[in-house]
């Protein structure tokens, strides 16, 4: 476990300071569970689609094809997902709020990125204060009656660059990539060529940690779930939100 080197911490810390751009991830982040999964839930199929969900995001496979094995079960129309959404709002992990106000009122800009779907994500981003323009998640499609269709492949985060099961971490914080660039990655990029000069990853998951490099930092989140692969591969690894106050809290 890198991050656990008390070198390796306080250079993980002071990048975090530094960062002019934060890019979060929504699900067991943000948000203490899966919206996939609760959505899942919603339509009769939580069991099929919760085994994907943990297989994707521990990276035992990749993350476009349980994604699409995801939706072919669920195939959830428009009106369910409105319906889930109405009965079942989405909730914020504990701390997160006080987390990105701080970071607005330093003028970080805040990005949610997330392989989850556009529609489930807009009410998160709008409790915490985040424009639809900083939202980067997956779009699905929908017919004349509102019936799923598919989702739109164009999205980055439909994709990710993780191939098999993606255990081997990090040897160094180099700028050298041990997984495969996947969409958050490209998203990163995106964002580092708007201008962001130092960009942070904050995520429970394989396909976060991917961001690292283009992302100058990647800090593996285990409030909510803690995977193996992410907890030792992460440049900071924390277990509360709390953690990521202290080191902004220092500069007021």
């Amino acid at each position: 476990d890198l991050s656990s080197c008390p070198r390796m911490a306080a250079w993980a810390k002071t990048v975090w300071r530094q960062a002019t751009a934060v890019c979060f991830d929504v699900d067991s982040t943000v948000c203490p569970d899966e919206a996939i999964d609760r959505l899942a839930a919603y339509c009769g199929v939580e069991a099929q689609v919760a085994e994907l969900t943990r297989k994707a995001m521990g990276g035992a496979v990749s993350f476009q094809d349980a994604l699409a094995a995801r939706l072919d079960i669920m195939r959830p129309s428009l009106q369910q997902i409105e319906d889930c959404l109405r009965e079942q709002p989405p909730s914020l992990t504990p701390g997160i709020e006080d987390v990105i106000g701080m970071l607005h009122r330093r003028g970080v800009e805040v990005y949610l990125v997330s392989g989850g779907f556009e529609r489930m994500i807009a009410p998160v981003a709008a409790a915490l204060g985040i424009a639809p323009t900083r939202v980067y998640a997956n779009r699905l499609l929908f017919g004349p009656a509102g019936e799923y269709v598919g989702f739109d492949p164009t999205c980055p985060t439909s994709h990710s660059g993780c191939c098999g099961s993606c255990k081997s971490a990090r040897s160094s914080r180099d700028s050298t990539p041990r997984l495969i660039s996947g969409g958050k990655a490209e998203v990163v990029s995106l964002i580092k060529n708007k201008g962001a000069h130092t960009v942070a990853m904050v995520g429970d998951g394989v396909t976060d940690m991917e961001a690292r490099p283009p992302a100058d930092l990647f800090i593996g989140v285990g409030c909510n779930v803690v995977r193996a692969p992410v907890r030792d591969g992460a440049d900071w690894f924390i277990t509360s939100m709390a953690e990521l106050l202290e080191p902004l809290a220092a500069d007021a």
